[in-house]
């Protein structure tokens, strides 16, 4: 997938846009949970959530590969779609981004403002796949996957610098979506020679990946009715899940309460903004906490994008 040279050099391109992330150790974590909890904070990233380094890296590789590239077209729920939005604006390239219908409000707003052409088709993220397809085809722009490997060398530089700024981590808990941030955990505690645990994370009601991953084989999902949207994954992508097939310890499933539940103490314990997806770790670590007593263990923190309305329900919540 890339050597460690390759990642160093794109750590060196994205720094040049996007500051390294935080990875922070909360006391009142660890007082709740029996033990040491780092925080890799990707919502403090430039769009909120840590697709950025990946688009970033994407668009700069692709413009060295192909210099005549008229624009781009992606689908997205709102992460990847930033990050790609601001990547073409930075190179001056048109960008068209296909949401399903229903999404995050915030999030259109903000790849709007980014200079992007959004459109709105489809019940789910795999429907505005196959639109986006269509609208590639139709204007001569280069279609945008979800998952490549410059998107994971891009995000992957965000394990680079928690994986060398933690030492002796026992396990990392982080969310899986269409696959790129756990591949590229698992790519770099590999190339570091580590023997940290990484534990993917699905919702119970977008599972495809857990349900794949413990039957060895690619399993859909009719749907993908989680408020996380930034997991709402119901059609894994083959070559992710061999990645997660032969590197993580397990995929861990966790329900929306769950999720709320951990969004809430997020906010409690850290004061930091936490969407479905950026909390799903800290979820998958509550319902293993006993696992992990006495422990360092991390969780990766991945966005932040949340509609306010949404967010303010979240927290209305009783104490969890």
């Amino acid at each position: 997938m890339f050597d460690l040279n390759g990642l160093r050099e794109a750590a060196q391109h994205i720094r040049g846009h996007v500051a390294p992330t935080p990875q922070l150790a909360w006391p009142r974590l660890a007082e709740r949970l029996g033990c040491e909890v780092w925080v890799k904070h990707e919502n403090h990233a430039p769009t909120g959530a840590f697709k950025v380094r990946g688009g970033l890296l994407y668009v700069q590789a692709l413009l060295e590969r192909s210099p005549g590239v008229r624009g781009l077209v992606t689908a997205t729920r709102g992460n990847h779609g930033q990050s790609l939005a601001l990547a073409a604006r930075s190179v001056g390239l048109p960008i068209i981004i296909v949401v399903p219908q229903g999404n995050s409000r915030e999030k259109n707003a903000a790849m709007r403002a980014l200079g992007a052409q959004l459109i709105e088709y489809g019940q789910d993220f795999d429907e505005a796949r196959n639109e986006a397809a269509r609208q590639a085809q139709l204007h001569g722009y280069e279609s945008v996957p979800a998952f490549h490997p410059d998107l994971i060398r891009g995000v992957a530089t965000y394990a680079l610098e928690l994986l060398e700024a933690v030492q002796d981590l026992r396990c990392v808990y982080v969310p899986i979506g269409m696959g790129s941030g756990i591949c590229g955990l698992i790519q770099v505690r590999d190339l570091l020679g580590l023997k940290t645990e990484i534990v993917g994370v699905v919702s119970t009601a977008a599972d495809a990946y857990a349900q794949s991953f413990e039957q060895g084989r690619i399993v859909t999902t009719e749907t993908a009715n989680t408020f996380a949207d930034g997991i709402a994954c119901r059609l894994p992508s083959a070559d992710a899940f061999e990645i997660i097939r032969q590197g993580a310890a397990r995929v861990v499933r966790v329900s929306d309460d769950e999720i709320a539940d951990a969004m809430c103490i997020f906010h409690e314990d850290t004061h930091n903004t936490a969407e479905g997806a950026g909390a799903a770790g800290l979820a998958a670590l509550i319902q293993e906490r006993d696992r992990q007593q006495g422990a360092r263990v991390a969780v990766v923190l991945s966005g932040a994008n949340i509609d306010r309305l949404r967010y303010a329900q979240t927290l209305a919540r009783p104490s969890a």
